[in-house]
């Protein structure tokens, strides 16, 4: 079986606030830690109002001490938004403090709209273009000997593993060349997850880092001790996606039974494509599902996503799916 991991967008659930959000991450951690869970990763979102991961690398220096063993990281850093020299020192900071504990995946989008972007003070018509060199800076100044003047401290030497994310070919291809492993966001974007992972395998250039490819592929999973219970627990993401998709993002939507009947055609479709890789039911039925997962993309590691309004049947869920770790 392949190993499991956990992505967690710290979410802001309705009727909560962001401190909730911080504490219930750090219970999930703990949790995911003794399931036996091989990572646990934020993501950067910014403007958002139901997710609470904009400052990442606090965020996981928060997790990472108050947990022993899981890997912690980030799924991702937008890059754009960032220098490389300070993600570097970010890093290198959660590297020193937390060794052979922390991952750095990267990704080129903002993680956020326009307006936001502008925010952050982007340059929207090149930020996004220059990833690739920005991933070689970053990684030559977390690298023992960088070749640059400028010396990031903390950072050289720690050699934090650097992933690619991505939702098209892009990232399949940049991962490949620079021989790095590759997470696909298939838990929301699973149009080209085939594609891009055939992409990927077919050009991989082996790397100091990594000698073979290695594939993480984003599954949504919503287990409950009933499949009923799972189903009405699934709404809530619904609701969030529907939400976002409509202009109206919101915080963690209460469950609704019976949600998906209450929305029309365009929305329905829209859900049945974009959470298509997503599992809900028993824990049996979830594990099922798991397994044919992997077996029909040969992932070599699942991210878990499961946005649950309740943070004790979000805790049970993972534990039921821990159940293909045991398997």
């Amino acid at each position: 079986m392949s190993a499991l991991s956990v992505l967690d967008l710290c979410p802001i659930a309705e009727g909560g606030d962001a401190p909730q959000a911080f504490r219930n991450s750090v219970a999930l951690a703990q949790h995911a830690e003794k399931l036996g869970y091989r990572r646990f990763w934020l993501a950067e979102h910014h403007g958002m109002p139901g997710i609470a991961s904009a400052a990442t690398s606090v965020l996981i220096g928060h997790v990472a001490g108050q947990t022993s063993t899981i890997r912690v990281g980030a799924g991702g850093v937008m890059l754009p938004n960032h220098s490389p020299l300070v993600i570097a020192e970010q890093f290198g900071t959660l590297a020193s403090l937390y060794p052979g504990r922390i991952d750095l995946g990267l990704g080129r989008a903002p993680g956020s709209d326009r307006a936001t972007a502008h925010a952050l003070r982007r340059n929207l018509q090149s930020d996004a273009e220059e990833f690739p060199r920005d991933v070689v800076e970053l990684m030559d100044f977390l690298s023992e000997e960088p070749r640059q003047a400028v010396r990031a401290v903390p950072g050289q030497g720690t050699r934090v593993p650097v992933w690619i994310l991505g939702s098209s070919l892009f990232g399949a291809q940049l991962a490949a060349m620079l021989g790095l492993p590759y997470a696909f966001a298939s838990h929301f974007a699973p149009a080209q997850m085939m594609d891009a992972v055939a992409l990927y395998r077919a050009n991989f250039r082996p790397s100091q880092q990594l000698a073979q490819p290695y594939v993480m592929l984003g599954f949504n999973v919503f287990a409950a001790d009933s499949d009923e219970e799972a189903a009405v627990l699934a709404t809530s993401m619904q609701q969030a996606f529907v939400n976002l998709r409509s202009g109206r993002p919101s915080r963690l939507p209460r469950p609704l039974p019976g949600y998906l009947e209450t929305i029309g055609p365009e929305q329905r479709a829209m859900l049945d494509q974009v959470l298509s890789c997503t599992a809900i039911g028993s824990g049996q039925h979830v594990q099922q599902q798991i397994e044919a997962f992997v077996a029909r993309t040969g992932a070599d590691e699942l991210m878990i996503a499961s946005q649950i309004h309740d943070p004790h049947a979000r805790l049970r869920s993972y534990e039921l799916a821990a159940g293909c770790i045991r398997a």
